[in-house]
């Protein structure tokens, strides 16, 4: 376990350091902060959400997504759309340009990844994604019951 949390902790640090987070947007041409990308791919992975939802998701504070949703949506990558559930409530959404710039993102990224792995055999990578899923989905599983929730299978 003990070399699971330091591999775990040494991706960690490598995909926030600051200059990868730079260089991987003047790569993508996406003039984005950290906080507003990670916003982004999580609009990107559902269906449009409401703040709060998003904070949750994100495990940050909901005034925190309200702001850099603000931000993204003066620079047209998002728009507020009314909550089919509860009209007086907002759901985030990806504009067009929202969704051009994730996908950006994301072909840099994965380009990043692919030199990266360069030696690695398609089934060793096959074997990798689905064992960082499955690790995600019970990391996520136990945080819920931790919180009192029951556990969901994925």
């Amino acid at each position: 376990m003990a070399e699971i949390e330091r591999a775990l902790s040494r991706i960690t640090y490598l995909g926030t350091r600051a200059r990868q987070h730079d260089r991987l947007m003047a790569v993508a041409d996406v003039p984005l902060d950290r906080a507003a990308v990670a916003l982004l791919r999580q609009i990107a992975d559902s269906e449009p959400q409401r703040p709060g939802e998003l904070a949750q998701r994100l495990g940050v504070e909901a005034s925190h997504v309200t702001r850099t949703a603000q931000q993204l949506e003066k620079a047209g990558y998002v728009t507020r759309v009314p909550d089919p559930d509860d009209r007086r409530a907002q759901r985030i959404r990806l504009t067009d340009a929202g969704r051009q710039a994730i996908d950006r993102v994301r072909q840099a990224g994965a380009r990043g990844m692919q030199a990266a792995l360069a030696d690695w055999s398609p089934e060793e990578l096959r074997q990798l994604a689905t064992l960082f899923h499955r690790m995600v989905d019970d990391f996520l599983a136990h945080a819920a019951e931790e919180e009192g929730e029951p556990r969901a299978s994925a």
